[in-house]
């Protein structure tokens, strides 16, 4: 019952809410991500923050996280089906500012 009551923008900003989650979502738009390409990306993330910010991400299912079995064996992270359904949202929020 609780639910009926929130407004859907509400849970949306919640599920975006903390200092690396908005960056590491705009990122993961134009290409897969991976741990360490991030940590070069996002100025002054440690590696901590970075590694909670993605299995949030990842919780909440706005991010797949997939193993490249290729040489050397690495973890990308790619905008899930659901997180794609959110692009249109961050564009227009993009276009206001």
């Amino acid at each position: 019952m609780e639910n009926e009551n929130k407004c859907p923008a509400e849970g949306l900003l919640k599920m975006i809410a903390g200092k690396w989650k908005p960056q590491i979502f705009k990122l993961a738009i134009d290409a897969p991500l991976r741990f360490n390409a991030l940590l070069r990306q996002l100025p002054n993330v440690n590696k901590q923050s970075l590694a909670t910010a993605l299995s949030e991400l990842e919780q909440q299912g706005l991010l797949d996280k997939i193993t490249v079995r290729a040489k050397p064996l690495h973890i990308e992270y790619h905008l899930s089906e659901k997180g794609k359904l959110l692009i249109p949202i961050f564009q227009q929020l993009e276009s206001l500012f």
